[in-house]
C-alpha cells in the first residue's frame, strides 16, 4: 500500500504539474521513445549480468511489491526456534539435532515455525551452521569468524541485483538523450515540412529525455532502494542467528545467547527482554504440560 501510494504521488505531482502548464498528455504518449530507452536499458542488463543475478533480480523486484513487514509474530517464531534448538543440544548434544537440520522441511520442529520455515536463505543458515557445530569442537572466535565471512558474502550477492538497477537507473538519462538525438535526426530529415511538423518532432524527441529521467529518478532508483533495503532487513535476522550461536558456543546459557541475538533484530521490532522471557515461559509451560 505504501509503494503504491508513493506511485500515485509521483504519477499526480509530475503529470498533474504537467496539465496545469496547460500541456498535452497525448503528447508524452511516444511509444517509439519508449522502445528505444527501455530496450536499451533491458539489452544493458543482460550483457551486464549473469541469468542467476538476473532471476534474483525479478525475486526480489516481486517481493518488494509484495513485501510484508517482518513483525512481531515473525521474530518470536525466530528466537523461539533458537531457543528449542540450543535446549535440545544442552539436553541432548548436538546430534539429537540430526533429524532436524538434514530435513528441515521434514522436522516436526521446524513445522511449528512456518514463517522461518518459508524463508529459504535464513533456513540454510540455520540449518548449515547448526551442522558446522555438530561436526566437531569449534571455538567462539572461529565460529565468528566463519560466519562474519559467510554473511559478508551472502550480502555480497544478495545486494547484487539491486546494484546493477541501480547502475542502469543512472544510465536512464543517457539512454534518454540517445532517443532525443535518435528524434532530431528525423526532425533535420525533414526540415522541409512546416513550423507545426518540425514543433512535433522536437517535441517527440525531448519526451525521449523526459522519459529517461522519469524512469531514472522516479522509477529505478526508488526501486533499486526498497531492494537494497529489504536486503538489509533480512540481514538482520542472519545477524541474529550468528550472534546466537557465538554466544552459545562461548558458553552463555540458552536465554541469554538468545537475548544476545534478539539484540540484532531491526528496532521497530525488535521485542524487548521481557517480551522474550514471557514467550520462554509459556513455551516451557507448555512443554512440562505435555511431560
Amino acid at each position: 500500500m505504501q509503494k503504491l501510494l508513493g506511485a500515485f504521488i509521483i504519477i499526480g505531482c509530475v503529470l498533474g504539474g504537467y496539465v496545469m502548464a496547460h500541456g498535452q498528455l497525448a503528447t508524452l504518449w511516444q511509444p517509439a521513445e519508449i522502445i528505444i530507452i527501455l530496450g536499451a536499458g533491458l539489452g544493458s542488463l543482460v550483457v551486464g549480468n549473469p541469468k542467476e543475478v538476473l532471476h534474483e533480480m525479478l525475486l526480489q523486484i516481486r517481493e518488494v511489491l509484495a513485501y510484508k513487514r517482518r513483525g512481531e509474530e515473525f521474530q518470536r517464531q525466530l528466537l523461539m526456534l533458537l531457543y528449542e534448538l540450543l535446549e535440545m543440544v544442552d539436553a541432548g548434544g548436538l546430534k539429537v539435532l540430526d533429524e532436524h537440520i538434514e530435513e528441515p522441511e521434514q522436522s516436526e520442529l521446524f513445522s511449528k515455525y512456518p514463517l522461518i520455515l518459508a524463508e529459504d536463505n535464513l533456513m540454510f543458515f540455520i540449518a548449515d551452521n547448526f551442522r558446522l557445530m555438530a561436526m566437531g569442537k569449534i571455538s567462539a572466535h572461529e565460529l565468528e569468524g566463519f560466519l562474519e565471512q559467510e554473511l559478508e558474502a551472502m550480502e555480497h550477492n544478495l545486494l547484487q541485483p539491486s546494484r546493477s538497477l541501480h547502475k542502469i537507473g543512472e544510465s536512464m538519462p543517457g539512454f534518454g538523450i540517445l532517443a532525443a538525438i535518435m528524434g532530431i535526426v528525423i526532425t533535420m530529415g525533414n526540415i522541409g515540412g512546416s513550423v507545426a511538423e518540425i514543433g512535433a518532432h522536437v517535441a517527440a524527441a525531448l519526451v525521449g529525455t523526459f522519459y529517461g529521467i522519469f524512469m531514472c529518478y522516479c522509477l529505478m532508483e526508488p526501486l533499486s532502494n526498497a531492494m537494497a533495503q529489504r536486503i538489509k532487513t533480512e540481514m538482520s535476522a542472519l545477524e541474529c542467528v550468528r550472534t546466537t550461536l557465538v554466544a552459545h558456543v562461548a558458553g552463555k546459557p540458552t536465554l541469554l545467547a538468545v537475548d544476545a541475538g534478539r539484540k540484532l533484530i531491526e528496532q521497530d521490532v525488535k521485542p524487548t527482554f521481557k517480551r522474550l522471557e514471557t514467550w520462554v515461559t509459556e513455551y516451557e509451560e507448555a512443554r512440562d504440560a505435555l511431560a
